[in-house]
């Protein structure tokens, strides 16, 4: 059994070496910072994290082509694996068209801009000119790195919809798929299993993370208040197949996308969730973290990826989910 924690690029610097350091020590595998738009830069927040840890490995969750230009994303992927001593791993995804737009990116072709991104920055990584013409890149022989990469960096494809979930089957090496509520797992695996099965690979072979979000604490109103957030700023931004399993349609948060957006009223956005939105995550003690996160061991789950907002006190939350859950789950996989 894996285990690995998701955050936002959205805290302090500091608090991430903090919390890096800390999951390092309670056994986690892996450390994932987002790369959100104008917030804090992923690549800075993980070189800190890298200086200041020995173990953990570390990953964007997730960058994009239209953002950030596949040769920019290999040059930081082979840089950073280098700083850490081959701890990096490079989350990539099509982004979200919601956010991209902000900066007047049209969302094209997502899907060959993944798949051309990853097919050249695996070659370059590996030392090869990567040339190409396709749909979304145009690459000329010049494309190569111009020193040695310590090793081809794993790459794994964040998804939501049906087609990237297959992409991941096909050509990713791990997959950072949003259980949205947690129990989506079996929709999403089947998805992944057609890509694999396509390409002639064993699922097997593919590190799936089960990514949820959970907000663990005490307090059980704090913790669904930090959950709450969470989803008035991000869930607008989900796939219909999200929403679908959800009982949900994109116009249920357009009120929750005004308020924060426009009005930049956060009270007023978390006080339009609804209960059937709090579904998305997983809220309460270890306790009923472990009982929810039990269901997806029992389907197959072999990565368990702890994703924002943690809890109300997010470093408290990574102490403790490192003090009961990750031993629960170590012991029952023995």
């Amino acid at each position: 059994m894996k285990f690995s924690l998701r955050l936002n690029n959205d805290l302090p610097i500091q608090t991430y070496i903090e919390m890096a350091q800390v999951a390092e020590e309670a056994g986690f595998d892996q450390f994932w910072v987002s790369h959100d738009l104008f917030i804090r830069s992923a690549p800075v927040i993980l070189t800190a994290v890298a200086l200041a840890t020995r173990r953990i490995e570390i990953g964007t969750c997730i960058v994009n082509p239209y953002t950030m230009n596949p040769a920019e994303i290999a040059m930081m992927a082979v840089t950073l694996d280098e700083i850490s001593g081959g701890r990096f791993n490079l989350g990539i995804a099509a982004g979200a068209a919601e956010f991209l737009k902000w900066v007047g990116i049209e969302q094209t072709k997502p899907l060959a801009a993944v798949r051309e991104s990853i097919d050249v920055i695996n070659r370059v990584m590996k030392g090869e000119r990567a040339v190409l013409d396709g749909e979304s890149l145009h690459w000329s022989d010049e494309a190569y790195l111009r020193f040695a990469a310590v090793r081809r960096v794993p790459v794994y494809i964040g998804a939501m919809s049906p087609n990237m979930l297959r992409l991941i089957g096909e050509i990713a090496d791990g997959g950072l798929p949003l259980l949205f509520p947690p129990e989506h797992y079996s929709t999403v695996i089947e998805y992944i299993r057609e890509g694999a099965q396509k390409a002639g690979r064993s699922i097997d072979d593919i590190d799936v993370a089960g990514c949820v979000w959970c907000s663990v604490g005490d307090d059980p109103a704090a913790a669904e208040d930090a959950l709450r957030e969470k989803i008035a700023y991000y869930g607008h931004a989900l796939s219909p197949l999200i929403w679908d399993r959800l009982g949900l349609r994109r116009a249920d948060f357009d009120g929750i996308e005004h308020a924060i957006m426009v009005e930049r009223d956060v009270g007023k956005a978390k006080a339009l969730v609804t209960p059937a939105m709090l579904r998305i995550g997983i809220v309460g003690t270890t306790e009923q973290l472990i009982e929810r996160l039990e269901g997806l061991v029992a389907l197959g789950v072999k990565h368990l990826s702890f994703g924002p907002p943690l809890g109300n006190v997010p470093l408290e939350a990574v102490r403790v989910i490192g003090r009961d859950v990750i031993p629960h789950f170590k012991r029952a996989s023995k």
